[in-house]
């Protein structure tokens, strides 16, 4: 899959029973991740750190589903592990979607043929697909089975993302929400005095072109 393609509708069995992905979506921007086996070190780090995070990611309209390549049956019971772990007190608060037989790991190629679980079979690398509210793909990021995501990097390229749908605007470098923004480089000079009334700043640089326009983040008053 390109990024900007329709991200493809599946069904599945989950912790929260079957599912039809795209119903479950509705109208929310989605975050599936996947992990390489129930009970294994990294991957119980990550969900439960998720735990902690899903305000922020309810914030931004955003579902999380996350996929282990093992039964619903073995999911709940590592739930309790991860929950006691991320010394979490309450419902859990996102489904686990039960790939045992491989299928969506295949169809999705989210398989890491450098690391070979139990069975002689490839692990599920850790896999992100950021979907948005119109089903498009809007970002991937594939780590090894052996490197723990950061969330924090994934909120922040959310925010980007919807700033940019909203405002017309792309974030620099190691930007933060409220951070200053730039004027997206296909919008003429006119365009942008329409769009952005406040101001924006040329910066000047050794070739001369004006490519480079700085004005503050939309979201800060």
């Amino acid at each position: 899959m390109n990024l900007g393609d329709t991200f493809p509708n599946f069904s599945a069995n989950t912790t929260i029973g079957p599912i039809d992905f795209y119903n479950w979506l509705e109208f929310s921007w989605g975050v599936l991740f996947s992990h390489p086996a129930d009970f294994t070190p990294v991957c119980t780090t990550e969900l439960s750190r998720l735990l902690h995070l899903i305000p922020e990611f309810k914030k931004r309209n955003v579902k999380i589903i996350a996929l282990s390549c093992d039964s619903v049956t073995s999911h709940e019971k590592w739930i309790e592990d991860i929950k006691h772990f991320g010394e979490y007190g309450e419902e859990f608060p996102y489904p686990i979607i039960d790939d045992e037989k491989r299928e969506l790991a295949v169809k999705l190629n989210m398989l890491d043929r450098d690391e070979i679980g139990k069975h002689g079979l490839p692990l599920t690398c850790r896999a992100v697909f950021v979907i948005d509210d119109r089903k498009k793909l809007r970002m991937t990021l594939l780590y090894p089975a052996t490197t723990g995501r950061n969330f924090t990097e994934i909120l922040r390229a959310i925010d980007s993302m919807q700033l940019t749908d909203n405002h017309k605007v792309a974030t620099p470098a190691d930007w933060l929400q409220g951070g200053d923004c730039m004027v997206l480089p296909t919008l003429s000079e006119d365009e942008a005095q329409k769009l952005f009334p406040k101001g924006f700043a040329t910066v000047s640089m050794p070739s001369g072109k004006g490519y480079l326009r700085k004005t503050k983040c939309p979201n800060v008053d």
